[in-house]
């Protein structure tokens, strides 16, 4: 089984609509939470290096959803990396409800993010910064 790194998140009511399941847009906004808690974790270098030159640049990102969830449901977004390639990394995100009985998948993301680098007013292809590439090659 593919190594995964883990974001856990409990659902609270901000995250849902009216009819009380979370608002879709939600998914895709915890995929950047993970990514910058994975950054936070496994490669802090490249933290200082955007507030420089580098720039990650969310290039795509979807969402399958499979099952509701609604307020106070643990939901875990485990990340693993599909492809590292040029400037770019594909992550795949596997939510799942955290239960008694284990865990359900409830959707499965997909982002692709490119890195950058500023010159002047335009951005242009960045190598992946090694500390990134060793990391996120840890859950490949």
């Amino acid at each position: 089984m593919k190594r995964t790194y883990d974001y856990r998140h409990v659902v609270t009511f901000q995250d849902t609509n009216l009819v009380g399941n979370v608002y879709f847009a939600n998914h895709v906004a915890w995929q950047g939470l993970c990514r910058e808690h994975f950054l936070r974790d496994h490669a802090p270098a490249v933290l200082a290096q955007l507030r420089t030159e580098l720039a990650l640049v969310t290039v795509s990102c979807q969402c399958e959803y499979l099952a509701e969830l609604y307020a106070f449901d643990e939901v875990i977004l485990k990340m693993s990396l599909v492809e590292a390639l040029h400037n770019r990394l594909d992550l795949r995100f596997d939510y799942v409800r955290a239960t008694a009985g284990g865990e359900e998948l409830v959707a499965i993301g997909r982002h692709r993010v490119a890195c950058m680098k500023r010159d002047g007013r335009q951005m242009v292809p960045a190598a992946i910064p090694d500390e990134l590439y060793a990391a996120a090659m840890e859950y490949h």
